[in-house]
Parts: C-alpha cells; structure tokens; sequence
C-alpha cells in the first residue's frame, strides 16, 4: 500500500488553455492561490438524452461542455481526463449573480444532472439568479469513469461473495477475500487516475471549473459527502469562496484523520436516527401501522430472527437478514418512506405472528426484500452499480484507516455492541476495504479554520442517519467562519422540505445575508402525515 497525507499543500499557477503549470511542490501555506484565469468552458447544446424529462421546447435552457483537467494537478505530465458539465441558464441573464455549482455527495453520486431537478430544492428566486452548474467530478458517470473491472463477469464474480451482514466465519472470511480481490482488479486495471481521486483532486477541479466558468469566486451547495468538498474548498481557497451551502454535513477532521472511529460513528448515527423513528411510531400511534404492542421490541424481535435465519414469506420469497438491514436504512434516508417501512415491518412481524391479515409475498414487502449486497452508507444503499468505482476510490483516499483487515472481525464485534442494527454492516464497508485499497491515500487534512469572508451555511437535521447532527454541529465549530441552522427533522439533507430552511438559504445564496446563529426549522410535512401513504 502506497500512502501520503497532505497537510501543506503547492501553490497553484496561472492556466493556459485549462491546465495550470506545474508548480514546485511546498509544505506551506496550506491555502492555495485560487486559478486567476483559465480557458473558458466551450458550452454547447446539450444531447437529448442527457436531457431526458425536461420538454424539448425547454432544451434551449441548457448547455453542456467537456472540460479538461489534469490527472495530477502538480504533474501534467500524467495526461488529463474531461469532466462532464450541464449548465441551467439563469432564467434572468440580465440580473444574474454568477454561477451555482452543486454536487450530491456519495462520494461517487454524479451530479451532472442536478441542475435539471433543481425546483426541488432551490427557491425560484435562486434559478432567476444564478447559472446551475452541475458536474459529473473526475472518475464518476461521464468524467472519465474509473473502472476497476473491464467485464461485468469479473465484477459480478466478485461482488457475489459479499453480504451486507457477514455473520458467519464463512461470509466473514468470503467479504473480506472478496475486498482483497477488488483491490487487485483495482490495482491492473484503473491506471494512473487511481492515485488521483481525493477530495483534494476534486477541488483543484472544482476551483478551475470556478474560473473557467468566468466567476471570481465560488458559490457552492453541497449534500452529504458533498460538505466535504465544500469544506475542504474553503480552506484550501478561502480568498475564492463566496458563499457555501452544506447540508447534512460529515466530520471533516474526523473523516480525514481517523476513518475507523468516522464509521464506528456513523453507525451510531443510523441507531440513532432508527431509535428515534421507533419512537416517533410509538408516539403517533395509529399513523404508524407498527406502532401497537411496542416498535422497538417488535423491530428487535425480527431483527434477531433474522440474525439465525431468514423468514420466509407465505406467499413466496423471503426477508434475510441483509436485504432488511439494507431495506431499513435506506428508508431511512427519506422520511416520505417511513409510514411505508412501518407497514412492511408490520406485515413480517405478521409472519412472526399469525394469523397474518393476507397470504404475503416478496412483491409486498419490497423495502425489506431487495437484494442488497454492499451497502455504503454515504449514499443510498440500493443505489444500482454505475460502471465505477469512484466510491472507494475516494473514500480510500480521504480516510486514515490504521487498522489490518484481518481485524475487521474483532472490529465488528465490538461496533455489534454498541449499534446492534447497523454495527457489523458498517464494519464491512470501507474498513473492511480500504486497508487493502491499492491507490495512494493523498488528503487534505486541514487546517480547518480559514477565515472566509461570508460564513458558511451548515445545515443539519437533529435525526439524519447518514450524517448525524453532531457532525454537522462539529462541522461548523472546525470551520473559520461558519453558521449552523438546526433542523428538528428525519431524512438525510432537507433542503426542498422546509420552507423556512429555503427561504433562508436562498437569501444566502443571492444577498449573502448569514442567518442569525441558533435557529431551529421544522419540516414542511410531519414523517407519518397521510400525505406520504401512498409514496
């Protein structure tokens, strides 16, 4: 394993034709001298089919580009790689601010189509204002998709050997062979770009796409992982950062210090955020479908069943022990999903328990039955594979992780105790496989305190399962000049959920008005509202 931690990073040069010249590399200051001027993005009408679902008389309102980076901002003599880009135009071009650039966390989520589903979490005032700006970053979707396998057999070979919960000495020892093999594939078949795919990379990107774009300074909204580019922007370019918006926020120091104690916490994030919707079933009381006789004992009863064996179902197929852990915490992403989840965990508890109400088959319970066989609790767990393989590709190259995988077994063991739920399927994730990741650790762990001139806005909900709250209040205590606006809600992110939330970042967003600290938000819709029954 090759691995480097950069605390000290190179001061950036001027940029011909969107590449910067190589600059000597220096153990200070850590912030960097943000690109001055670089090649303009050549933007053209965009493919319909990166367009599906917006109506063809409104394709006018778009335009994509390609634009070239290098591999190594510090050595152009590794070549460069394209990143994808889609622009919305600001809908009042003779009033627009600049441009708005977004990305949806993972790591490995593309985000060259958020601008397209914008409405749905920006105010219309922000759309008339600003350029949407979404990008595909380096190794993920259309930007140079970092492969590790080149057949789908080879990839479907190895991934059949992992379960989400190894319980078993077999399946533990079979997940953790089967990490090991990734790695390998990884290490043939990636090339140089493996070396490269660091939160770090991501924003030397991020800042010449800034420049690129014509803006003198960045305005960012960033989702989960997400707040780590945005976080990491501002340190490393301070002098360039305008406004930030980060919502559903990680440990930045954390993550990039201690990646075992990050996970071990992150699964104490999703026990948390189940805790509590047990409870808010439990108080609801008939809006919940699982609320009689006792959420949590009910929930823990199947869960233990499922550890010994899977259940199966009357009427054909089975809930086992992966596919409802995986089921649960991705449902808890979305509070829309909650009244739903509790009708599913009803029904098996049914099975638990007859008579059952109907003869109940997989097709009936789809949350608690989908296969899920990785789950990665930094994005949606039954989020399909993409044909890349950015998402340990980055996580492996931002987390410190210490530890022997022959240790995970032990590890899990003690994480089972304390997050009995969601423990052992963290366990098994990055920990399990980072340390036998073939690409070069190369983070920026901080300083974190530079001082920007507008403060950044963190969002946090209190009972978010991916991102706990607590990491969102770190989050702004580490940056220089930040501001947290708290969120008594379920899900993961809420921005397009609560109006006062909107509202408020959009006024960041176009007049850079800071919100008073210490506000609370609520959601617009309650988690068990009847408006959800049929989503």
């Amino acid at each position: 394993m090759r691995r480097r931690v950069l605390t000290g990073v190179v001061v950036a040069g001027f940029v011909l034709a969107g590449l910067p010249a190589t600059a000597g590399a220096t153990t200070a200051p850590a912030a960097l001298e943000p690109v001055a001027a670089a090649a303009p993005i050549a933007w053209k009408p965009c493919p319909p089919a990166t367009l599906t679902g917006v109506p063809p008389e409104q394709h006018q309102n778009f335009s994509c580009a390609y634009y070239r980076v290098p591999i190594d901002h510090d050595n152009a003599a590794l070549g460069t790689i394209d990143i994808s880009l889609l622009r919305r135009h600001a809908r009042q071009p003779a009033a627009k601010i600049g441009s708005l650039f977004l990305n949806p966390g993972g790591p490995g989520g593309p985000g060259l189509r958020m601008p397209i589903s914008a409405d749905r979490y920006l105010e219309p005032e922000v759309l008339d204002r600003f350029d949407l700006v979404g990008f595909d970053p380096r190794g993920v979707g259309t930007s140079n998709p970092l492969r590790c396998f080149t057949t789908a057999e080879d990839q479907a070979d190895v991934f059949a050997k992992q379960v989400a919960v190894p319980i078993t000495r077999a399946e533990m020892s079979d997940s953790l062979a089967a990490y090991r093999e990734y790695g390998e594939f990884c290490d043939r078949n990636a090339g140089s770009l493996l070396d490269h795919m660091s939160t770090k990379d991501v924003v030397r990107d991020l800042d010449l796409l800034r420049a690129a774009a014509g803006d003198q300074k960045l305005t960012y909204v960033g989702f989960s992982y997400g707040t780590l580019i945005g976080a990491t922007y501002a340190n490393m370019f301070p002098k360039a950062t305008r406004a930030l918006v980060l919502d559903g926020n990680v440990d930045p120091k954390l993550r990039t210090s201690d990646g075992l104690q990050y996970d071990r916490e992150r699964a104490r994030g999703f026990e948390l955020s189940l805790d509590a919707y047990l409870t808010e079933c439990a108080n609801v009381g008939a809006k919940c479908a699982f609320s009689a006789g006792g959420p949590r004992q009910k929930f823990d009863e199947i869960r233990e069943h499922l550890r010994g064996q899977p259940i199966p179902l009357p009427g054909g197929g089975q809930v086992d022990i992966h596919s409802f852990t995986n089921g649960v915490g991705s449902a808890l992403y979305n509070f829309s999903q909650f009244a739903s989840l509790a009708e599913q965990l009803q029904q098996v508890y049914e099975v638990l328990h007859p008579p059952a109400a109907k003869v109940l088959s997989a097709a009936d319970v789809p949350v608690l039955t989908t296969p899920g066989n990785r789950a990665r609790y930094d994005v949606q767990p039954d989020t399909p594979y993409t044909s890349d393989d950015s998402y340990f590709a980055v996580n492996c190259s931002d987390k410190r992780f210490k530890h022997k995988q022959s240790k995970l077994p032990e590890i899990a063991a003690a994480w089972e105790k304390e997050s009995r739920t969601f423990g052992r399927v963290q366990a098994f994730s990055d920990a399990a496989g980072c340390p036998v990741w073939p690409g070069d650790e190369d983070v920026y762990a901080g300083p974190w305190q530079a001082k920007v001139a507008t403060p950044v806005l963190v969002i946090g909900n209190y009972y978010d399962p991916a991102t706990q709250y607590e990491f969102s209040k770190r989050m702004t205590q580490q940056l220089g000049n930040a501001r947290l606006v708290s969120v008594d809600a379920f899900g993961h992110c809420i921005l397009g959920d609560s109006q006062g939330v909107d509202d408020l970042t959009a006024d960041y967003l176009i007049d850079l008005k800071a919100p008073a600290p210490g506000q609370v938000f609520q959601p617009d819709v309650a988690p068990f509202d009847p408006v959800f029954a049929t989503d």
